[in-house]
């Protein structure tokens, strides 16, 4: 279910495997899990840990794309991300 997927990409984001992260986030979405603002929370501070700028970004496209709410923490993790990648231009 979503907390133990919540649970499995935190740790993942702690462990520096954001591709795993972004694994159970496909598989998540594959098996009909909702996908909610923890689950990608977690997903785009995976990212900034592993300073995959990118696809921080595109995480919040498709949360919004998805009507998913964004909040501090979201938009905190992709900018410590974009700082990481040395993308202030976005």
């Amino acid at each position: 279910d979503a907390i133990t997927y919540n649970a499995a990409i935190s740790a993942c984001e702690k462990g520096g495997q954001w591709a795993k992260a972004l694994g159970l986030l496909t598989e998540m979405a594959a098996r009909h899990v909702e996908l909610g603002t923890i689950t990608y929370n977690a997903a785009v501070s995976a990212c900034e840990k592993g300073s995959e700028w990118a696809k921080a970004f595109s995480l919040l496209t498709e949360m919004a794309a998805r009507h998913v709410e964004l909040n501090t923490i979201t938009y905190n993790a992709a900018a410590s991300a974009c700082e990481k990648g040395g993308e202030w231009f976005l």
